[in-house]
């Protein structure tokens, strides 16, 4: 290896490291919490260090983010194989709480952390992992409008952004107020899912 290389790679782990220990600050105190000079005391290098691998603050948070919603689209990428738009909606349904619930940390420091962070993630180019995620839903319900199964003047995106607030409802209060539902996850997220979808589909013919 030659120092060239060397020292690209060194560089890469250095970046890896600053954002490990970002990521451990922002999951015990949150984003609020997160600031150069503290990370720089974290990973034992001065603060100009960092300014070489990162702007500020900000573009630490934002890649923190975009990694997590890269966790998110992975997890709910199995959904996508049914061929049948209902089917993959409830099985996206039940794959994104199941990540929620089973990845605390992460949906917190994705979705109730800050809302900036998570919203310039999302406008990001290219928008992966959370643009991903969300055009799994849209596209299953654009697919059950052009098999006429949904009910009359529904709008897909609507929908979709109806569906995913119901999810993140559970999940948000599955994370946060555990000890008042007393209903186990799997009927919870069962009859959530089914409720929505009888709103919105056709009763069988």
């Amino acid at each position: 290896m030659g120092i060239a290389e060397r020292r690209q790679r060194q560089k890469g782990q250095l970046r890896e490291q600053i954002l490990a220990a970002a990521r451990d600050i922002v999951l015990k105190e949150g984003f609020r919490a997160l600031s150069m000079r503290k990370l720089a005391d974290a990973v034992e290098y001065a603060p100009a260090t960092l300014y070489l691998h990162f702007k500020n603050r900000d573009e630490i948070a934002q890649e923190l983010s975009a990694r997590g919603f890269q966790e998110l689209w992975t997890f709910l990428a199995p959904a996508a194989s049914s061929p049948d738009p209902e089917a993959r909606l409830r099985a996206a349904a039940q794959r994104y709480l199941q990540f929620g619930v089973s990845n605390p940390e992460t949906y917190r420091l994705l979705f109730m952390e800050d809302p900036e962070i998570t919203s310039a993630v999302l406008r990001s180019t290219p928008k992966e992992g959370g643009e991903q995620s969300f055009r799994l839903l849209v596209e299953a319900f654009e697919a059950l409008q052009a098999e006429g199964r949904l009910v009359p003047g529904a709008d897909p995106q609507r929908l979709t952004e109806i569906f995913w607030a119901g999810l993140h409802g559970v999940v948000s209060l599955k994370l946060t107020c555990k000890d008042f539902l007393t209903t186990p996850m799997e009927v919870l997220s069962e009859h959530m899912i089914r409720a929505l979808l009888s709103g919105m589909l056709q009763p069988p013919r």
